[in-house]
């Protein structure tokens, strides 16, 4: 699983880099201030969680399921809560109006990453394997 871990740990983080340096260099240039801080929030989210996830893969006293439970919920934080706000900032940019409606996603996306967080509590607090 460790392995399982970094792997995505790695890809979560160069998506970030890249979109990022899109948003910084390009995206600036054809959004609104408030829309680029939206794909921002996206980003930071996005690296706090990568690097949650790389956190996670060096836990060795806590119990495999504890392990996965928090995995799960950061990789599917990332991709409901960051993937969210970055459709919601493309959504004019794309001609897409109807993705306005992934709004409610992005909450979500939050609670998988409370979960996450809560998975390594649990953990820690149930001790070692």
């Amino acid at each position: 699983m460790k392995k399982s871990i970094v792997i995505w740990a790695s890809i979560f983080g160069l998506i970030a880099v890249i979109l990022g340096a899109f948003g910084a260099h390009n995206l600036k240039k054809i959004v609104s201030p408030n829309i680029l801080s939206i794909w921002q929030t996206g980003i930071q989210y996005q690296f706090y969680h990568t690097f949650a996830l790389l956190f996670l893969s060096n836990l060795s006293n806590i119990k495999p399921k504890y392990i996965n439970f928090s995995f799960y919920g950061f990789v599917l934080g990332i991709i409901l809560f960051s993937g969210s706000l970055y459709l919601l900032a493309l959504k004019d940019f794309l001609g897409a109006p109807w993705l306005k409606y992934l709004g409610p996603i992005t909450p979500i996306g939050g609670l998988f990453f409370i979960l996450g967080w809560l998975g390594i509590l649990c953990g820690a607090i149930k001790g070692d394997k």
